[in-house]
């Protein structure tokens, strides 16, 4: 069963112009589709061809032997998990009890996010910035890379790519813009709120 690129939730063109069709015709027609060819080639033929995406990620973290399927694998579901985070018209501030969570463990949502963006902006290099629950608390971690919030312990509500490629062409060295921009325009707080109710 080979792992395939899952279609976006949205046209290409969508996000204009906050996000560019020419940045998601990059970004997602050729990286993410990259990591899914390549996590085939490298799952082809052993004990991990048959398991999900998650089986796949479990039994191969932490494994310095199996890294690259394990970057491969992660990047597969962050990117599919980046792109259900956003959404056409979306951005401003959440309503019920996202916004409620969130105004209660950063204070406001504008607190919240210059909290996120000062971990966006701080992950030096490649990598991520996310929302979590952890113990039934809202928090934002940083992760590098490929790595992402490990559940049971850490379950993701939201992310945003902070690799270069995730917004070079639009705003080239500005990572602040970006992820201002995402909080002000992109963000789908929909999917956070279903992600927060399937998380508890």
């Amino acid at each position: 069963m080979a792992f395939e690129l899952p279609p976006l939730p949205y046209a290409e063109d969508a996000l204009e112009p906050a996000y560019s069709a020419r940045t998601i015709s990059f970004h997602y027609g050729k990286h993410h589709r990259t990591y899914v060819d390549t996590l085939n080639k490298l799952t082809a033929g052993t004990e991990l061809e048959n398991k999900t995406l998650e089986e796949v990620i479990g039994a191969v973290a932490g494994d310095a032997a199996k890294m690259p399927v394990f970057n491969n694998a992660a990047q597969v579901w962050n990117h599919t998990f980046f792109w259900n985070g956003m959404k056409p018209g979306g951005g401003g501030a959440p309503t019920g009890e996202v916004g409620e969570r969130i105004a209660a463990a950063f204070g406001s949502h504008e607190q919240f996010v210059e909290a996120f963006k000062a971990a966006a902006v701080g992950r030096f290099g490649s990598g991520w910035a996310w929302l979590v629950l952890s113990g039934g608390q809202l928090e934002i971690v940083s992760t590098p890379n490929a790595e992402m919030p490990v559940p049971p312990a850490k379950k993701a509500l939201l992310t945003v790519d902070v690799w270069e490629h995730a917004y070079y062409l639009d705003y080239q060295n500005r990572r602040p813009d970006w992820v201002q921009t995402f909080f002000d325009k992109l963000v789908n707080w929909e999917f956070v709120a279903a992600n927060l109710a399937a998380a508890r």
